[in-house]
């Protein structure tokens, strides 16, 4: 691969990471309210939905993991 295209991953590798940072921050706020959440309301359709949204962005930040690192063994 020649330096221009490096270059240009390079570039793509620094906005996942900020992607990353993002969902990673509103992966911990939706843990963290699910965390929060009274016992009471476990089982609930507002209970289950929130575990649902705390699992799609675990899959998210997988899925983004697994991008950069394909991106950088791309590079070389």
């Amino acid at each position: 691969m020649n330096k221009a295209r490096r270059k240009v991953i390079d570039t793509i590798l620094e906005i996942l990471d900020g992607v990353r940072d993002q969902v990673e921050n509103i992966h911990d706020q939706e843990e963290e309210a699910l965390d929060n959440m009274p016992e009471s309301l476990e089982g609930t359709d507002r209970y289950e939905a929130l575990e649902e949204s705390v699992s799609n962005l675990d899959d998210a930040l997988d899925a983004v993991d697994q991008l950069i690192d394909s991106l950088e063994c791309a590079k070389g």
